[in-house]
C-alpha cells in the first residue's frame, strides 16, 4: 500500500491569511468579515473587523465553505447556477449555505484545495480582492 502525505492548512496559515485580508481591506476602506476553512469545509480561523455588517459574518463563512466543497470559486459557481446553466439550483442543496457570488477562493497546494478563504462586507469585487490578496498568503 503506498502512502501519501496529505497538506494541511494550519491555523498559522490562517492566520496569515486574515493578517493579509485585513490589510487589503484596509487600503479599500472596507470593513469585512474574513473565513477560512480548513480541507473538511470546518472554520479554521474567523474575524469581524469593527463595523462590518452583522451578516456579513454568516455570508464569509458560508463562502469559504461552497469554495472548499465544490473546489472552485464562488463566482464561477455563480455562473454556472444561472436559469438554463447546469448547476441552475445549486445554491438551494447543502441546507442553504451556498452562496454564488464573489468572495470564496479555495486555497490549493499541488493542485489540491486544503482549506477557503471567505470574505464579505464590500462589494463583490471588493470582497474578491480581499479574498484573493488573503490567499496569496498560502
Amino acid at each position: 500500500m503506498m502512502s501519501t502525505t496529505v497538506p494541511l492548512l494550519l491555523l498559522s496559515d490562517a492566520r496569515q491569511m486574515i493578517e493579509r485580508s485585513i490589510a487589503a481591506a484596509g487600503a479599500l476602506d472596507v470593513a469585512c468579515s474574513i473565513a477560512i476553512v480548513d480541507a473538511s469545509g470546518h472554520l479554521l480561523s474567523f474575524v469581524r473587523q469593527d463595523g462590518a455588517m452583522a451578516g456579513s459574518a454568516e455570508l464569509a463563512i458560508d463562502k469559504a465553505f461552497t469554495a472548499q466543497i465544490f473546489n472552485n470559486r464562488t463566482e464561477v459557481l455563480g455562473a454556472l447556477a444561472q436559469p438554463g446553466a447546469e448547476l441552475y439550483g445549486i445554491q438551494h442543496s447543502h441546507g442553504g449555505r451556498i452562496v454564488i457570488f464573489g468572495g470564496g477562493i479555495p486555497i490549493r497546494f499541488e493542485g489540491r484545495a486544503i482549506g477557503a478563504i471567505g470574505v464579505s462586507g464590500g462589494t463583490v469585487a471588493e470582497d474578491i480582492a480581499i479574498a484573493e490578496a488573503g490567499s496569496s498568503a498560502s
